[in-house]
């Protein structure tokens, strides 16, 4: 929890931030070229998401997190990607994860010291802090990517190594 609370502090600029979130967008690009197009539907059961409704998932909470957190409003409404998108190959789903980390970046440049210290409510529900609102953002992307790991292991491939810088 320290350090979820010290990647939301106020003090914690935008730049700091935009740079953790560039640096996942480009983790995440490296999942997305991990795996082989054919593993996009794979579902290692029945009951759970395919690795690119996975991806959707993670991508349909980023722009909810994002949007409540910068005041930007999101193209898409909660959910909307992983129900709709029907074109799920390996080069549309690279597509629109790779844009949800953009708005998600873009909405961080423009906020103020001030504007992450501000309170909202997350979802109508949550009160916190607009920079709290993004590390809890930070934190769901980064779960369900960790999840898709055994997806591409399971496809035969070999997932990306850690990405700390």
């Amino acid at each position: 929890m320290a350090g979820l609370v010290q990647f939301a502090s106020a003090q914690n600029s935008a730049e700091e931030m935009v740079k953790e979130w560039e640096r996942a967008k480009a983790y995440t690009k490296e999942y997305l070229d991990a795996m082989p197009e054919k593993g996009y539907a794979l579902k290692p059961t029945p009951e759970i998401r395919s690795f690119a409704d996975q991806m959707l998932h993670l991508t349909d909470a980023n722009y909810g997190f994002a949007s409540a957190a910068t005041g930007e409003k999101s193209p898409y409404g909660m959910g909307e990607l992983e129900k709709s998108t029907t074109d799920k190959s390996k080069a549309n789903i690279t597509k629109i994860v790779l844009e949800g980390y953009d708005f998600v970046i873009n909405g961080i440049r423009k906020m103020t010291p001030a504007q992450m210290a501000e309170s909202v409510k997350l979802f109508g529900r949550f009160e916190m802090t607009r920079a709290m609102a993004l590390a809890k953002n930070f934190e769901h992307q980064t779960h369900h990517r960790g999840q898709t790991t055994v997806y591409i292991r399971m496809a035969g491939a070999t997932p990306p190594n850690e990405k700390l810088l």
